[in-house]
């Protein structure tokens, strides 16, 4: 099983096993309608290329400039409302150049909607700038800018003109700068003077466009890319038959965009300059407004710098509370002496001298009080309570105290009163110190605004002078690098070496696709090649060229082609027959095929001749008795017996014998013994299954070096099969341009389940450009055909 394995992928990759040399080889074969392909496609290449209009390329590269590199816009990148988060994308730009409102200015500006054309042998040629004549038009630009229209103009002297509408129309002649009447208006044709008198008889095609209909034309003609990712650099291109027309259009396109740039940018440079005026004529009244809010305020609030008065305000608020607590100390003091005085306990007690408060007067009574009470208790330590010194001290002490009294009192009241004030004016102070911050905020809030609103109205006036300047300093957004030039020199289409390469291609394309789709389409075989690709375990004897004319029989001696390749088949023939080991009927060959027409026949008669060339003894024996066609190669032969006594009568004949039905026949100098098949019977299957075909062969063969039969086609018919046990080999015959590779299915089973005996192969009718593996060797010793360099070697 493994064996069978292995056996079957190495078949399958035999199978996908590609032949480089053999494909190319198949082909070489047809190399003659190849070079007629070739030919053929070189010689319309070169009738195209000869009345083709050639077209030029036109082109200039600009590099597009961003705003900030403009000084006349960086004035203005700094106002936020017009400026840009980001500089414009170059394929933004392109599609600005592009736009139809440039492509318009452009046709009109080189009058491209009114085109002349002088016509040649074979095309028109467009005069751009060598018209002879000049068309004028009375009807406004827009009427004519959306006609379409043509005439020719056909020039008869340096004064008059013919005018027709179309070629087949009767002119009318005018004269030049005489109105002509057409349906979009007047025209007047004027002579240009140096060019007219050289164009006399000349006729001049005079197309009228529609303006919209060029500008889209333009649109899809114009080419504008950048140089490279991420470049500034654009390259703008243009193809025309007129060079000088596309270089116009390349330069007058960039010149459109740089005049469009330059007046965007001026319309917004005067719309700034005119909002940076009326923003600051609105900013001066708000600063007005400001300064007016601060003068209302320090006049309302009293204040002039409301920091240094908060300043002084504190300082009088500390000053105050020292007052204060000054007066209150006092107040406590005074309250302290009154205290004393008034306890009865303590009459002859001394006071404190320095509770004065600084009352000169209560200072004055106090020390006296105090010394006469010291003069008391001296005067006590000698003297009594009683003692008149002692009383008078006592009243003395008495009308003090009491002046005393008198006097706290007093300076009571009056320090109650100062502190009642120091104590209001503290509190209006500290009131001013607490309305501080909010003025001061309030303030602040106003001289915040009034700033904003100053610098405001400076960075306007600032911004205004820029804007003015910048009107008179616009530069444009593109440079121009190289103006519009013919790149290539000379026409770029027709491209000549592209065409004929095209020519090449498709010439050698069109035929090698005819005979690929042929080859994939293909289901016959066309050589031994074919043949063992398809059939790997029978061998292949050999194969039979494709005879033209009626010599299809060999003969004696012969050394054509033909002979040649059935002694190639006898000499195989011969070496398998030694290999196998054949008990019976060895001598026997049976010829068959799968279907009719593959030329078992004309096989069984030149193999019967090529053995009887080697002086063997040859019967030829026509086994095919439903559609004989051995009388087709001796109808030269002319015997009163022939066709009579054949393989059919002596199987249906018991009283015929074999020597009756053999004759002898002498074919190109060779003679040979044939059973003729005889007349058809109408049971040919039954018929051969009769018990006289056994003696028949057991004699053949014994008297016969070689016993060639030509049997019916396998696949249709099973008379071959009915007594194929009588055949020692098996010739298979199979046709070059006729067998199907499918029903090669049919040999395959009848091998593989031993129907017929030893099968072998023959390819008849290869073409000799097939024959030998795909190569036309010829035969050695044959006439070689001289070709047309060689001829007189």
């Amino acid at each position: 099983m493994a064996l069978k394995q292995n056996n079957n992928l190495s078949n399958n990759s035999e199978d996908f096993n590609f032949n480089l040399k053999k494909t190319v080889s198949i082909y070489l074969k047809q190399w003659k309608w190849f070079a007629l392909s070739l030919i053929i496609c070189l010689g319309l290449t070169y009738i195209n290329l000869r009345y083709t209009t050639p077209e030029y390329l036109a082109q200039a590269k600009i590099i597009l400039l961003d705003d900030k590199e403009n000084s006349s816009a960086a004035a203005l990148k700094d106002l936020s409302l017009f400026s840009e988060g980001e500089d414009a994308m170059v394929e933004d730009e392109i599609q600005v150049i592009k736009s139809r409102s440039f492509l318009r200015n452009i046709v009109k500006r080189l009058n491209l909607n009114i085109r002349y054309y002088t016509k040649g042998r074979v095309y028109e040629s467009e005069l751009y700038k060598d018209s002879p004549i000049v068309i004028n038009f009375i009807e406004s630009d827009s009427i004519i800018n959306s006609t379409s229209s043509n005439f020719y103009i056909e020039i008869l002297s340096s004064s008059s003109f013919n005018y027709r509408i179309n070629e087949e129309t009767a002119p009318k002649k005018y004269a030049f700068g005489e109105t002509i009447p057409t349906s979009f208006g007047g025209i007047i044709v004027t002579p240009k003077n140096k060019s007219i008198e050289n164009n006399v008889g000349n006729s001049i095609r005079v197309n009228i466009a529609k303006i919209e209909y060029l500008a889209e034309s333009l649109k899809n003609r114009v080419s504008i890319s950048p140089s490279g990712k991420s470049s500034k650099v654009v390259t703008v291109s243009f193809v025309d038959p007129v060079i000088e027309k596309a270089k116009d259009i390349v330069n007058t396109l960039i010149d459109e965009y740089n005049k469009s740039t330059i007046q965007k940018k001026n319309n917004i440079s005067e719309n700034t300059a005119k909002f940076i005026d009326n923003r600051i004529r609105l900013v001066a009244k708000d600063l007005v407004s400001a300064d007016s809010s601060i003068v209302n305020f320090k006049t309302g609030n009293k204040v002039t710098d409301v920091a240094s008065e908060a300043g002084q305000f504190l300082n009088s608020s500390a000053v105050n509370e020292q007052q204060l607590d000054a007066a209150k100390m006092q107040l406590g003091q005074l309250n302290f002496m009154e205290s004393t005085l008034d306890d009865e306990t303590s009459m002859y007690s001394s006071i404190p001298s320095n509770l004065g408060s600084g009352d000169p007067a209560i200072s004055a009574l106090s020390t006296r009080y105090n010394q006469l009470l010291e003069r008391r208790k001296a005067l006590l330590k000698s003297a009594g309570e009683q003692n008149p010194i002692v009383l008078e001290l006592d009243q003395t002490l008495a009308d003090i105290r009491q002046n005393l009294q008198q006097s706290i009192n007093n300076s009571t009241k009056s320090l109650r009163i100062q502190i009642g004030s120091l104590e209001s004016q503290s509190r209006r102070i500290n009131s001013k110190i607490f309305s501080v911050p909010g003025q001061e905020r309030k303030l602040r809030s106003i001289e915040r605004t009034r700033g904003i609103k100053e610098s405001l109205y400076l960075y306007l006036l600032e911004k205004r002078e820029e804007a003015a300047i910048s009107l008179t300093a616009t530069s444009p957004s593109a440079k121009i690098i190289d103006e519009a030039y013919n790149k290539a020199g000379g026409p770029i289409s027709p491209n000549k070496q592209i065409a004929y390469a095209g020519a090449l291609f498709i010439g050698l394309l069109i035929p090698f696709m005819f005979f690929y789709v042929k080859n994939l389409f293909d289901t016959k075989i066309h050589n031994k090649e074919d043949l063992e690709k398809e059939i790997k375990r029978i061998t292949v004897l050999g194969e039979i060229p494709k005879i033209k004319g009626n010599n299809i029989l060999v003969k004696r001696n012969d050394r054509s082609i033909l002979s040649e390749s059935f002694r190639i088949i006898r000499t195989n023939f011969d070496y398998i027959k030694r290999t196998r080991k054949v008990e019976n009927y060895d001598n026997v060959i049976f010829v068959t095929s799968t279907i009719n027409g593959e030329g078992k026949s004309f096989f069984s008669m030149n193999m019967a001749l090529t053995l009887a060339n080697t002086d063997k003894r040859v019967l030829l024996i026509g086994a095919d008795i439903r559609n004989p066609k051995l009388l087709m190669g001796i109808n030269n032969q002319k015997k009163n017996n022939e066709g009579k006594v054949g393989l059919t009568e002596y199987l249906v004949d018991k009283s015929v014998i074999v020597g009756e039905a053999i004759n002898t026949y002498e074919v190109n100098g060779n003679k040979i013994d044939i059973l003729l098949s005889g007349k058809v019977p109408p049971n040919p299957a039954e018929l051969l299954m009769s018990d006289r075909m056994k003696p028949l062969f057991d004699k053949v063969s014994e008297q016969y070096d070689y016993v060639i039969v030509d049997t019916a086609p396998s696949m249709l018919v099973t008379d071959t099969l009915l007594f194929s046990q009588y055949a020692g080999h098996t010739i298979y015959m199979t046709r070059a341009d006729y067998t199907e590779k499918r029903i090669l299915n049919f040999a395959k089973e009848l091998h593989a389940e031993n129907k017929l005996n030893g099968m072998m192969l023959v390819v008849n009718d290869v073409k000799q450009a097939n024959f030998g593996y795909g190569a036309k060797y010829g035969y050695y010793g044959a006439k070689k055909k001289k070709g047309f360099f060689n001829k007189r070697a």
